[in-house]
Order: structure tokens, then sequence, then C-alpha cells
């Protein structure tokens, strides 16, 4: 080496700090510190028992480094799981989480510093970590996989501050850990990923030769989904994810390690006349194994027993242990007319694109259910969905009257069917916008209970809790919606990143919106977050900054009309401060 050379190697650099530290800091100061102190001796501990070494350690941080990539996540994985262990007795709102980011890169070596690039994307994936969490990179994921026990979850290439090109970053989890969150990679089979049977329905093929038969095998699809999302014991991913799958070619493992699923059902539709033959074969993920596989020939108005008998055939396979109620809950009778079927299956189809002239078909599909089969709650549940978008997009001429109709519909729906889960959730949605917060809490949880596995109706929960002065039920609430919808839509991290906020974990909510807004940059509710966020940390040329990029996407941007979406919101108190804080940045 050259004299004056700066000396460089390769490292593997752990980087971790105290998630909420200030909140921390600001409730007690002097237990903070003893348990930072005492967090530090643990992680000191551990490094060097995994031949690495602490570079420095200011403040709330810990830099260390190490040899071998493999050392570094084993040992942030017994770093996580002590300080996990010491946490149990501690109040929740005390305990003190780490982030921890793991990178494999180029350093600079100056005496026992580190210096540059390498350090710094450790820095930022630490920033992506949630609290007890890590996450590593991709340079340093090809150096693990497959030699650790651990299992992986690929979050995708990530733009991080100050660093030129995007990062793809990886969440670490531990062994038996479930997925969660974006396309998971666990490792070594996807039993591992779940703590109870957990199933992902895919698109039944359709068979018929004919593409305008299409939304017949997507409706039995749909209805085995939703048959199985009636029961407690088994985890079902929703209708939105798995549907991503329709018409591409499927590797069952990969189905398997995407959703962190035990196992995969499959199948094909083929209707002629009154006759339908449904083939159905149900998989373990890992093996690709078949556990059983059967085809059914039947007339067509026995679609529904046809549909209770795959359900129950999976219940057996599975070993899935019923509560009480749900039996009677899960084997029904519905549609008994083929033509009210057919009018059912097209009014969902219509009503899954989400348009405004799709949505005229659909409420007409669904009148059509309601003239033939009146007693049934199907046609009657549908049309009240279909109101309720007239409400939600804007395409009715009267918005109030709209959402009264739905609201009046699902009633219907309800006096046929009690245990009808869809018709609470709307009505829950009603009573939310009336400003009955109790109400629509009690209606969201009882639509969770007759459904345990809707993603849908568990965010609608969760947008309940976050609104209701519940922000910590409202997390749960979220997380769960987001493990049964691996690919799900912004808007549930809107409202995580809201309850994230109300419980001033700053950190978590920016962790949220900002994922929203890499997915959606105009998301003007959640760039508002963030800037709350970045103000609630002190950070105020960020939030300032934040707040002019709402006006710089959306120049007709008013207070006035994000005031009008907070009007759900119980704590007024809390919504006049955000209101004046948004002024305080700049905005009308």
């Amino acid at each position: 080496m050259q004299p004056g050379a700066i000396a460089r190697r390769l490292a593997a650099i752990l980087c971790a700090d105290v998630q909420g530290y200030s909140r921390l800091m600001g409730g007690d100061e002097e237990g903070t510190l003893r348990a930072l102190k005492a967090s530090h001796e643990v992680m000191a501990r551990l490094i060097g028992e995994s031949r690495g070494r602490v570079v420095n350690a200011p403040g709330d941080s810990v830099l260390a480094e190490f040899g071998s990539i493999v050392d570094a996540v084993s040992c942030a994985v017994a770093i996580q799981a002590e300080l996990a262990r010491r946490n149990r007795d501690v109040p929740p709102e005390r305990r003190m989480a780490f982030r921890i980011g793991i990178n494999l890169g180029d350093v600079m070596v100056d005496g026992e510093s580190i210096y540059g690039d390498g350090v710094n994307v450790a820095a930022r994936l630490e920033s992506l970590a949630e609290g007890d969490g890590i996450c590593i990179s991709g340079s340093a994921y090809e150096q693990v996989a497959g030699k650790l026990k651990f299992g992986f979850q690929d979050l995708g290439e990530k733009a991080v501050k100050n660093i030129e090109r995007p990062v793809h970053v990886y969440r670490v989890l531990p062994e038996g850990a479930a997925a969660t969150g974006a396309r998971a990679a666990p490792r070594g089979g996807a039993k591992a990923a779940a703590d109870k049977p957990s199933i992902a329905v895919l698109p039944f093929q359709n068979m018929s030769g004919e593409p305008e038969q299409e939304y017949f095998s997507d409706g039995i699809t749909e209805d085995i989904i939703t048959d199985l999302c009636k029961l407690s014991g088994l985890l079902v991913i929703a209708r939105n994810s798995t549907f991503t799958y329709k018409g591409k070619p499927v590797d069952v493992r990969q189905v398997g390690k995407e959703f962190g699923v035990s196992h995969v059902l499959e199948g094909s539709v083929r209707r002629a006349g009154g006759r339908v033959r449904i083939t159905a074969q149900l998989l373990d993920s890992a093996s690709a194994h078949h556990l059983w596989a059967e085809r059914y020939d039947r007339d067509l108005s026995d679609i529904f027993a046809l549909q209770d008998e795959i359900t129950r055939e999976i219940v057996a396979a599975l070993d899935v242990k019923l509560v009480r109620g749900e039996q009677a809950a899960l084997w029904r009778k519905s549609l008994k007319r083929p033509e009210a079927l057919d009018a059912y299956y097209r009014g969902l189809d219509q009503l899954n694109r989400i348009t405004r002239e799709a949505n005229v078909q659909a409420a007409r599909c669904f009148e059509e259910v309601v003239r033939l089969e009146p007693d049934s709650p199907l046609g009657h549940l549908g049309a009240a969905w279909a109101h309720l978008s007239d409400f939600r997009y804007g395409w009715s001429d009267s918005g109030p009257a709209s959402l009264e109709r739905a609201a009046a519909l699902a009633r219907k729906a309800l006096e046929l069917e009690e245990g009808c889960a869809d018709a609470h959730a709307l009505l829950g949605y009603h009573h939310l916008l009336a400003g009955r917060h109790a109400d629509a809490i009690a209606a969201g949880e009882r639509s969770v209970a007759l459904s345990p596995n809707h993603a849908d109706n568990s965010a609608n929960l969760g947008c309940s809790y976050a609104v209701s002065g519940k922000p910590a039920e409202a997390v749960a609430a979220m997380k769960r919606a987001m493990r049964l919808s691996p690919v799900y839509p912004a808007w549930y991290l809107n409202i995580l990143g809201f309850a994230h906020y109300v419980l001033g974990e700053f950190d978590q909510a920016e962790s949220a919106v900002r994922l929203a807004l890499e997915r959606e940059p105009g998301y003007a509710e959640c760039r508002l977050i963030l800037a709350a966020a970045h103000h609630g940390r002190g950070r105020v040329e960020e939030a300032r900054h934040e707040a002019q990029e709402v006006l710089r996407r959306d120049p007709a941007f008013r207070l006035s009309g994000f005031a009008a979406r907070l009007a759900i919101v119980k704590d007024r108190a809390l919504v006049a401060r955000l209101l004046d804080l948004f002024r305080e940045l700049g905005l009308q």
C-alpha cells in the first residue's frame, strides 16, 4: 500500500439503535439510561461471543464489525432473543426495542474506526427495521441464504437516504415465525412459517373453453375462500392476494414461500349446460406432495353442496379444530336456482373490477338475484356493496342516499342470516361515518368473529379502532389484515401509520407511510402523517418539506378537505392539534 493510501476491507457491519428513544427519555430519563446501559452490556457480550467487535456505541446506537456475515446475522438474532426475554416483565410502554441493520460491504479503516457506504447502508437498513426487528442487505442475504435456520422476507428494493442506488432489503424471520407484509421467502419450507394450518386458494382454472365463463370459475374460488375464512383454526390468505396468480404458471413451493402458508389448494372448473365438473387438489407447499385430489361431477343446482364438500375435505385433511358454532356457520345451503347463481357470480365479477360502469352492471346482477331468490342474503348483500361503492368512489348523484341504501340492504341481509359477516362489516362502516364509534367497533368485532380470516374486515375494524381512541388495538388488527393479505392495498398502511402516530411511535409511523408512498407517491394523507411524525421527533425542516411536497403534487390541496376526512376521528383535540401543525408547516 502506498503511503497515505486509505485502508479498505470487506466487512459485515451491524448497526443498531433504540426505537422511540426520545419518547422513553421523556418519560423516565434515569430508568431509560439504566435500561440502555444493561442492553449495551448484553449486546457487547454477544457480539464478542460471535467473534465480532463493538466499533462505537454513541448514545442509544451500536456499531459493530464482524469478519463473517453468518456470525453477524446469528448474533443479531441472539441479541433480539435475549433482549425480548429481558423485556417480558417490563410494561409495554417502557420496553426498550432495538432495530438492527446488517450489511456486507466495503469499508474504509482508520485505526479502530470504520467509514464509508458499507457502514451507511447498514445504518439505513436499521432505520427500515421495526422495533425488535432485523433487516439485512441483498449482499448479506446472498451469503447467508441456506446457511442459517432463519427465514427471510424479501421486501424488495428500497430507495434510502444519501445512497445513490436502491438497496435490496430482507427482513430476518426467527425460526418458526410467520412471514407478514410483502412478498416472503422463508427458507426451510412454509410449514415452519405458520403456527397453525394455513392455506392459499389459487384461482380455479376455467376449462370450459369459453373465456366469457371466467367469472364462473372465479366465483367458485371466492366462495370456497369465503367458507374457509369462517374457521378460526385455519389461516386463509385473502382473495386479492391469491388472485395475483391468475393466469400465471404456478410453483406451489413458491406460493408457500411468498404467502407463508403450509398448504395450497388449486383446481379447475368445466361448465357445460346444467352440469359442472370441478377438480380440486390440496398440496403440501413445502414438498408439493398431494394430500388429496378429487373430481366432482354434479348438477349446477348442487354447486353450494359441492363447495361444502370440498371445504369439509380440507378441514379433515388439515385436522382443523372447529370451535362451537363453526360447524353450523360453515355448512350452508344458499342459492338454489342455477340462474340466480349465475347472476350472483356475474355480479361478483363486475364488483371486483371497481369501475363506475362495471358497478352499474354488478348492481343489476344482484337485483336479479334478489328477484329470483328474495329469501337469500346474497343478493341483498351484493347490492349493498354496489351501493357502498357508489358512495366511496363518488359515482352516485347522491352519496348519502347511496350509503343509506347500502345500510338498509345490509340490515335486510342480516334479517335473513344473522351470521352474515360482510353485512356486519358494512354496517360498521356506516356507523363510523355517522360518528357512532362504539357501534362501529361492535359491528366490526362481530364481523371478524364470524369470519376470522377476512382481511378487509379486519382492516376496517382496525380503522374503527384507530379513529376511536384505541390505537394499540388498531395496530394489532392491521398487522393481522396484512398477514391475511400479503399483497395488501396502500390504505392498510395509512391506517397503520396513523395508529402508530397516535401512540407516539413516530419511527413505526414513518416506516408504514413510507412504504405506502413508494407505491402511491401522491397519497396526501400518508405524506401528512410522515410530516407529523418528523415534527414529533423535532425534525421541523423535514416535516415542512413533506408538507410542501403535498402541495407540489396537488396544488389544489386544501386543509378543509383533509379536515373533512378527519371528521370520523373521535378525539377532536387530536384533530385540532394536527390541523394547527399543518398550518404551521405552511398548508392552508
